[in-house]
């Protein structure tokens, strides 16, 4: 049904009624959370190389430029971030560098690493070393890929984007829904908490919205690993002039994920990118990952917001804004986290108290 489904052996079905009924959604018809929560967590942008050349994303650099974190370099950031209080590593990457990058496959093996995933897994232990609990946004991943870093991940993520083939996705090295869809069972398959979302404004229609959410709930209703869905709008810079999505687009867009996934399933709006005062009745429950201590890399121009401007917002929705890690309290409780996971958490070190405090409140 998607594009590149048959290529990724992709089953999902979605009912024509499910969609049209979405369709109808408007912010009117979800209710405001009864709760805010977001995440302390340091970014750690392990390489700015990919293999996708997306027109919306500064994130990347060409062959050449691309640049690769050191061990030392991971380390002082983990570092300064648990020292802050910090429970989350953020982990991001551009999709597996491909041949192109020469430099960047070089160093790897310098470093004595076969693959960006292997290194992924050096950094992940780096990372609970350090008291912090690893979150990593590879992008596209085959099972073998997630297998080698999944057992040292408390959540893993990648952003769908949308179901649909657009032209801001274009090129020889285009992102394919089908690849994407593929990620998102693989965690399923493995049992991994998981985060994804939609990307609004790249070309898409409200009917690729639709689609695109249901597809989240078929894969989450097969696994039940999806913990959060974000919706984010694309945003203006450098390499993309096509617009940023109106208020309008946004609250409706956010208030259809809420009518798609089930209650459990939070709906998050990301406060250094959307208006999200004004997303507040539109269901969304989560503030994302926000950082007393790194920029957004993807999103360089657009600062986190302070922690007390968090409270302020949940101030002006009435609900109270409560800290959680970067796995969702249930998956813990419900035995989803792997050993080294658990081990970091019920650790009678700094870190274990810092994590528990954190679910303790919850």
């Amino acid at each position: 049904m998607f594009p590149g489904s048959d290529d990724y052996d992709v089953d999902i079905a979605i009912d024509e009624e499910d969609v049209e009924r979405l369709l109808t959604v408007m912010p009117a018809d979800v209710e405001p959370a009864g709760e805010l929560t977001f995440a302390r967590n340091v970014f750690v942008p392990l390489t700015t190389a990919c293999r996708y050349t997306c027109t919306y994303c500064t994130y990347y650099d060409p062959p050449g430029q691309a640049s690769l974190l050191s061990p030392e370099e991971i380390r002082d950031i983990c570092r300064t971030g648990a020292e802050r209080g910090c429970t989350e590593a953020l982990f991001t990457f551009g999709d597996d560098p491909d041949a192109r990058y020469t430099d960047v496959h070089d160093q790897l093996a310098e470093w004595g690493h076969d693959s960006i995933h292997e290194y992924l897994r050096a950094a992940s232990e780096i990372a609970l070393e350090e008291g912090l609990l690893p979150h990593a946004n590879p992008g596209d991943q085959t099972r073998e890929q997630m297998a080698t870093v999944a057992d040292l991940n408390a959540s893993m993520g990648v952003m769908l984007e949308t179901t649909a083939d657009v032209q801001a996705h274009g090129g020889p090295r285009a992102k394919s829904p089908g690849q994407r869809l593929a990620t998102i069972r693989t965690a399923g398959e493995l049992g991994v908490p998981f985060t994804t979302g939609i990307l609004v404004g790249i070309g898409e229609d409200w009917r690729d919205r639709a689609e695109s959410l249901l597809a989240i709930r078929t894969l989450h209703e097969r696994y039940g690993h999806i913990q959060e869905v974000i919706v984010q709008p694309v945003v203006e810079n450098e390499r993309w002039n096509g617009g940023t999505p109106d208020l309008a687009t946004l609250r409706r867009a956010t208030a259809m994920a809420r009518a798609a996934l089930p209650e459990a399933v939070s709906i998050q709006s990301p406060p250094n990118l959307a208006p999200v005062r004004e997303l507040l009745d539109c269901g969304i429950d989560d503030l994302g990952g926000v950082s007393p201590v790194t920029d957004d890399h993807i999103n360089p121009d657009h600062a986190w917001p302070a922690v007390e401007e968090l409270r302020s917002i949940a101030s002006a929705a009435g609900v109270p804004l409560r800290e959680r890690l970067p796995v969702y309290e249930r998956y813990y409780r419900e035995g989803w986290c792997p050993d080294r996971i658990e081990d970091a958490i019920e650790a009678a070190d700094e870190a274990g108290r810092r994590f528990r405090a954190v679910l303790d409140d919850s």
